[in-house]
């Protein structure tokens, strides 16, 4: 009976190492594969011959790794060259899979990964090399296409929500109180800042103006929205997206990316401390703070959504399922078949419709004036943030398991 293989890609998420954990239990189910490896730092790990047998592991570790955060077999961004420059890294990694009797080969990441399975999918089957390859979808970003959402974001979303909620009321509790601004991931679409839209007070929404990157930044409206809201009630709550741009298309933090990442992506961040002293240049108020979440939207695992984590499984599961019936070159995606009760099912999409294809935030959501979000969007998140999984609150401290250490 042959082997398969299993790794993770890009950025991580809160819920991302429950989807290895679908996979190697539907194979414990289903019996379809003799071993599961996985590759130790993605595709370049595997290429250095970083492999381990997943499936040699304690049932205890197996079930702490499900509900660890980040990529716990490591990650990469390791961009393989195109097949019509190069094939070198392709025949490596192929004779490195057929070396290991593996006979399927799973991707967990976003849409960069989906892109090298599509490669991978296509060139073994112009070689004749019969190995199945498929994409399981993972990011916080939610921007995948034809799938509803990803596994990754509904924990992301609530985190953000969450923390909205908190710093209002932090930011609150004086008499005179200023303009507080969150920064929020999400470089080419605002899906996670619009979780604030979830922080609610007394039935009402906590943020007064959220920021979207769909929508054109214009800073002469903002001062001029932030002045009145400020004088109207004192106190001024904003969330914005790291990756907002005016309406020449121009990121408003890309003065201030220090960096590019593998794939030419610029590393922003910076925004909301950019905005803080533009309001105080202004003249509004002095009385200004800005707090850029950063990574903890990728690993709170303490806030993170228990659907999202039986989602996340789900996925996994799926696509051993599928590979055991012979599928090669697709993605796992979610269909939502109901808000109300809560239901999803799984299908397949072919890996290189995800590819270099962005699902960007609905502008029908966005109100007029581009600085608020219509009560559509609380229907399409409320259903992916759910409770904190008993198995994390019940611990005074959580217990994490991680392979690339």
């Amino acid at each position: 009976m042959a082997n398969c293989i299993i790794a993770q890609s890009g950025g991580p998420t809160s819920v991302i190492n429950s989807s290895v954990v679908g996979l190697l239990e539907a194979n414990n189910t289903l019996g379809t594969f003799n071993k599961v490896f996985a590759g130790l730092n993605g595709i370049e790990g595997i290429l250095n011959g970083n492999i381990i047998e997943l499936s040699s592991f304690s049932q205890e570790e197996i079930n702490n790794f499900r509900y660890t955060p980040s990529s716990g077999l490591g990650s990469c961004r390791y961009k393989m060259k195109k097949l019509e420059e190069s094939t070198e890294e392709y025949d490596k990694l192929l004779e490195i899979l057929k070396a290991n009797d593996i006979k399927a080969f799973f991707y967990v990441g976003g849409n960069d990964s989906m892109d090298t399975t599509a490669k991978l999918s296509a060139y073994a089957k112009k070689t004749g090399i019969d190995i199945k390859f498929i994409g399981i979808p993972k990011t916080i970003d939610n921007d995948l296409m034809y799938t509803d959402h990803t596994p990754g974001f509904g924990s992301a979303a609530k985190f953000i929500a969450t923390s909205v909620l908190e710093t209002y009321l932090d930011s609150s509790v004086y008499i005179n109180n200023g303009i507080f601004i969150l920064e929020t991931m999400g470089r080419d679409t605002g899906w996670l800042a619009s979780a604030a839209a979830l922080a609610q007070l007394n039935g009402k929404q906590v943020a007064d103006f959220i920021y979207l990157p769909e929508t054109a930044f214009d800073i002469d409206k903002f001062l001029i929205d932030v002045k009145n809201k400020f004088e109207e009630q004192n106190q001024v709550y904003i969330v914005v997206s790291e990756g907002i741009r005016t309406a020449e298309g121009k990121f408003v933090a890309e003065a201030h990316a220090q960096a590019h990442d593998k794939f030419g992506h610029a590393q922003l961040g910076g925004v909301g401390n950019y905005l803080k002293n533009l309001i105080i240049s202004s003249g509004i108020t002095s009385r200004v703070k800005s707090l850029e979440l950063g990574v903890l939207q990728r690993c709170a695992m303490h806030c993170a959504s228990n659907i999202d984590i039986e989602e996340a499984y789900e996925v996994g599961y799926e696509a051993l399922r599928q590979a055991s019936l012979g599928k090669c070159g697709y993605m796992i995606g979610i269909k939502r078949e109901s808000n109300t009760p809560y239901k999803s099912s799984y299908f397949l999409i072919e890996a290189d419709k995800i590819a270099n294809n962005v699902k960007y935030f609905p502008t029908e959501w966005i109100n007029e004036e581009g600085n608020n979000l219509k009560a559509e969007v609380l229907e399409y998140l409320s259903p992916l943030v759910s409770s904190v999984p008993s198995v994390i609150s019940s611990l005074p401290m959580p217990v994490f398991k991680v392979f690339n250490k």
